[in-house]
């Protein structure tokens, strides 16, 4: 048995015939634009904003290959990384036949992506130690597996699976293999992005929400095949990402040694956050990350979310999320700001 696309692809999804805007049409240099119904007087912003982005968003892809090293062809960008799963699943998961596989404790959105589009969803529960179960992984494959969703640097415990784990898995299963590595640029592990030769049936993600701060633009990145790609671009929207959100990407890419920068602080503020909040009697344990969040396992995780939040310090309660219990996830903040964070924990009783 090997990877064969064009038996994953859903039937419809094959049948599909998309959408084609007049920017889809047009190709080449032009003066006048009278093609798509357009105010042709411009517009209270700039004169730009009144024109339908490029529905392929080419000049991001251009540079974006330059700093990643992945062609433009097996690039795709959807309004934030949620848009990539959405896609995914109405891809290749006909409702209520198929299913897929996530390893919590792990992001949500995959599990809601799948409910949304009823398609089964199982779950194979990390490891004590956070890596994969791939005894368990095997058994819960079945002839109707499409997908199999792995978040690596994982969210919200912070750590990388094992390298050799994701290989297993992309070498023996023979539906979509994804990997967000939303977190990884603060980690030092390798990305699967240089793997695509290797694997057609893996797909990553990225973003530009995290390491490159731009979470308002709803910027996510999808690395895979041409032909997945391909079936992306069949299913999204006209012109996905807008013009300014184009325009501000492009701007942030020439700006690559300060995002470098700001990563370097922000790995080296997580080593100090860890090494301070292990001071404090009511933290009892910090888990290993390759993010740029901790998770901490203190005495009472919902009391001292509360604690916090009364003092105007917001961190994220997973408490009660399988393998977290009494954990809160805690983002890396500002020097400053983590300060005023571990002055408060430390008057938690």
């Amino acid at each position: 048995m090997s990877f064969d696309l064009e038996n994953l692809i859903r039937e419809n999804v094959k049948r599909l015939v998309p959408y084609s805007s007049a920017r889809d049409e047009f190709k080449g240099e032009a003066k006048i634009f009278l093609d798509a119904n357009e105010n042709s007087l411009g517009s209270p912003l700039t004169k730009w904003y009144n024109r339908y982005p490029d529905p392929l968003q080419l000049k991001v892809k251009e540079k974006l290959s330059v700093i990643k090293g992945v062609a433009v062809e097996n690039t795709f960008l959807g309004n934030g990384s949620d848009e990539c799963i959405d896609i995914l699943i109405r891809a290749f998961c006909e409702p209520k036949e198929d299913n897929i596989i996530i390893c919590p404790p792990t992001y949500g959105m995959y599990q809601v992506s799948a409910d949304i589009n009823d398609v089964r969803v199982k779950k194979v529960k990390l490891t004590p130690d956070f890596q994969l179960d791939l005894p368990g992984i095997e058994e819960a494959i079945d002839g109707n597996t499409k997908i199999i969703f792995l978040c690596s640097p994982n969210n919200p415990t912070g750590n990388s699976l094992r390298r050799e784990d994701i290989g297993l898995i992309l070498d023996n299963f023979f539906g979509i293999v994804v990997i967000d590595e939303a977190y990884i640029n603060f980690s030092r592990t390798k990305t699967f992005s240089s793997s695509l030769v290797d694997y057609p049936n893996l797909v990553v993600m990225q973003t530009f929400s995290k390491a490159w701060g731009l979470a308002a633009l709803r910027l996510g990145i999808s690395f895979a095949s041409r032909e997945i790609i391909h079936v992306m671009n069949k299913i999204k929207p006209p012109y996905n990402i807008g013009q300014a959100s184009q325009d501000l990407a492009l701007k942030a890419m020439d700006e690559v040694e300060q995002v470098n920068d700001m990563i370097r602080v922000l790995v080296e503020q997580r080593e100090v956050l860890r090494h301070e909040l292990l001071q404090l009697p009511v933290v009892e344990k910090i888990f290993p990350s390759d993010a740029n969040f901790l998770l901490v396992k203190v005495k009472d995780g919902k009391g001292m979310y509360d604690f916090l939040l009364v003092r105007g310090i917001v961190v994220r309660d997973r408490s009660r999320v399988e393998l977290c219990e009494g954990c809160l996830r805690i983002t890396v903040g500002t020097e400053a700001e983590n300060v005023q964070l571990f002055n408060a924990m430390a008057e938690f009783k």
